[in-house]
């Protein structure tokens, strides 16, 4: 619940983790309660593509980057039609906006929407506690009468976690759309929506794509109606053991061996098709700076993350699978975490971070063309 209040900067406001440790500042953006998970992001610019990415539905974002705010909003870089963060943590945000696209205050834009925030704490000393103890439930609580501690803390644990959280149709598109290609059309993409970001077509159609982006909900029979020369599965929020159907939709089209690109929640869908588990990382990778190697060309890319959970695919050598061999094709280099898969024995592969740099960085751009060269290698 919010209510949008004036002066919220002068409001006090609490941030509480369900493992018992408070935090205390002041509001930024609207007043009120907000409950989700504690996650971090690393990167120091690309705040509000962040803040519109909708994997990030049910999550409480804390800017690890201290200062917050200084080039404000504007209407030309959201990456969907509203915020989705739950909640959103700043050390200092910016009290003036200062770049000639900014049509509003960073303030002023999560106020209209709604989204409780905090400002005024110690962020790197609670994304070091989240860094040791793993992402966990957190209520963010503001205004001028607050509960006391033992009652915040008790709304916090009955708050729902993200492990068993099925939430791409919450996200998704309703209903289909087309992105028309850029320029002369080459190809029809027939892309499953489990919480796209408006860049990730776009930068299809700039490859003379039109793209069909369809419902999370989307069948098999749905995906082939629109006679694709390839299929994409996006981004998205939430638990990949939950999501029966798009690993089904995977399935037929890995048995169909059309060209198949997934990204993110994508790429555990992949995996999931194969036969691999997911599982939930202790704090994700979060942020536009992580190290990734294409172990196709040995070449470290700088890459856009946003994921809790990870493929558990084994880093070396080939498997055997129901629809031919795969193999990890790229690798985070912070901690091995499985980056991407790729099958050898037909056109199909993934990658657990963002190509479409918004906000950047472009190192992945592409992998764009990869998938155009699979879908050219086909129709030939």
């Amino acid at each position: 619940m919010t209510t949008s209040t004036r002066g919220a900067h002068k409001v006090p406001a609490v941030l509480v983790l369900e493992d018992g440790r408070i935090f205390r500042g002041r509001a930024y953006g609207a007043s009120g309660v907000t409950f989700g998970e504690a996650v971090f992001s690393t990167g120091m610019t690309g705040y509000q593509e962040t803040l519109t990415d909708p994997s990030y539905h049910r999550q409480v974002v804390v800017m690890t980057a201290p200062h917050v705010g200084n080039t404000g909003v504007n209407d030309e870089d959201p990456e969907s039609g509203r915020i989705w963060v739950a909640g959103y943590v700043v050390r200092d945000p910016a009290r003036v906006s200062s770049n000639w696209r900014a049509q509003r205050s960073l303030e002023e834009e999560l106020r209209h929407q709604g989204i409780v925030g905090i400002s005024g704490i110690d962020t790197r000393a609670l994304t070091r506690h989240l860094r040791e103890r793993g992402a966990m439930r957190v209520g963010i609580f503001s205004g001028n009468s607050l509960p006391d501690e033992g009652t915040m803390l008790a709304e916090v644990r009955q708050a729902p976690e993200m492990q068993g959280a099925d939430l791409s149709a919450e996200v998704a598109t309703k209903e289909t759309y087309v992105v028309p290609a850029i320029g002369e059309k080459r190809f029809t993409v027939a892309a499953v929506d489990l919480g796209i970001k408006g860049m990730t077509p776009h930068r299809m159609a700039e490859r003379g794509i039109e793209v069909h982006v369809l419902p999370a909900t989307a069948t098999a029979e749905d995906v082939y109606a629109v006679n694709p020369d390839g299929v994409f599965f996006s981004n998205g929020p939430g638990d990949p053991a939950t999501a029966d159907g798009p690993v089904s939709v995977m399935k037929a089209v890995l048995e169909r061996r059309t060209p198949l690109f997934g990204i993110c929640f994508g790429n555990q869908i992949l995996g999931r098709a194969l036969g691999f588990g997911t599982y939930k990382l202790k704090y994700g990778h979060r942020g536009i700076n992580q190290p990734v190697q294409d172990r196709t060309t040995g070449k470290v890319e700088v890459t856009a993350h946003n994921h809790g959970f990870a493929v558990d695919a084994p880093l070396e050598g080939a498997t055997d699978t129901p629809y031919g061999r795969v193999e990890v094709s790229h690798v985070c280099l912070n901690d091995n975490v499985v980056e991407g898969l790729q099958l050898l024995d037909q056109p199909a592969f993934s990658v657990q971070y963002h190509p479409e740099a918004a906000a950047g960085p472009h190192d992945a751009a592409y992998l764009f063309d990869r998938f155009v060269q699979l879908m050219e290698g086909q129709r030939a």
